[in-house]
């Protein structure tokens, strides 16, 4: 037992040598903080797939901003426009769903279509030569994570809880009772604006750690985990909030260990941490909270 703590002890050791890790597990603690508070208000919204529609308009943004870089020889940050398209696309869902007879799901599957479309003809514009800076969003990785990048991710993370803090009693009666809110003059349109660009921002933020293909799994999986095993909304959100940890600390250690994704990583024990909790609950453990 000591021979294996020390072992450990010197693994650890090792692997917060390296700068590059460091940062990484500052990034991987703020995704899995704010991605799960999030979260938690878009599933028992039904919305779960909105995060994986911005992540494919955060996609376009990234093609975007490389594009311009590309074309006009000055340096267009694809974090900065994939924020911008991000934020525009999150809106533009809500506002087809406001005033239009389109559902959700349908003005969803617009804005996803239309992002990824877009992000591939600027791709094929500059015949492919665009294509590996993209690969470094579309898939994510560790050892690009710049320091800038990690400070705009705890920037990010501090805007959002604060906004939800803020606004978590009119959210949580948005999100169970949208007529009764309404009725008690809550603004429930521009609450509904909130939570879109709020997820934005959290895509946006995680998009380099995660990649745009799994980052929307981190809004949904850890909260999913949690509501196998909670009996109140806020006690659900603690628990996403604790699997998401989880899963981002083990699933990093994992990554620098094996040398193998992180992003895919950090999904995978997710998903073992939901079905983990789904068997308990379905043995009859009593719910926690």
């Amino acid at each position: 037992m000591g021979s294996f703590t020390i072992q450990l002890g010197g693994f650890v050791g090792e692997m917060l040598g390296y700068t590059f890790m460091r940062r990484a597990f500052v990034a991987g603690v703020c995704i899995a903080f704010v991605a799960p508070l999030v979260g938690s208000f878009l599933v028992h919204r039904q919305l779960a797939m909105i995060g994986d529609t911005l992540a494919h308009a955060a996609f376009a943004g990234v093609a975007i901003g490389l594009f311009l870089s590309s074309v006009l020889g000055t340096v267009v940050s694809p974090y900065l426009a994939a924020l911008v398209v991000a934020v525009v696309a999150a809106l533009l869902i809500q506002i087809l769903s406001e005033h239009t007879d389109v559902y959700n799901d349908v003005s969803m599957a617009i804005v996803l279509a239309g992002g990824f479309a877009l992000g591939t003809v600027l791709i094929s514009l500059t015949s492919g030569g665009i294509a590996v800076g993209i690969n470094e969003y579309l898939f994510g990785s560790l050892s690009t994570l710049r320091r800038g990048d990690v400070e705009i991710l705890v920037g990010l993370t501090v805007l959002v809880a604060a906004v939800v803090l803020l606004s978590y009693r009119k959210l949580l009666y948005v999100t169970f009772d949208e007529s009764a809110a309404h009725i008690a003059g809550i603004d429930v349109d521009r609450m509904n604006r909130l939570l879109v660009v709020l997820t934005a921002l959290v895509v946006v933020g995680a998009m380099q750690m995660m990649g745009v293909i799994l980052v929307a799994a981190m809004l949904v999986v850890p909260v999913a985990a949690a509501t196998q095993l909670a009996r109140s909304f806020k006690h659900s959100l603690l628990l996403a909030i604790a699997a998401a940890q989880v899963a981002v600390l083990s699933g990093t250690t994992l990554s620098y260990a094996h040398g193998i994704a992180a992003g895919g990583t950090i999904v995978l024990v997710a998903i073992g941490v939901y079905l983990v909790a789904a068997l308990v609950g379905r043995i009859g453990i009593p719910r926690l909270g």
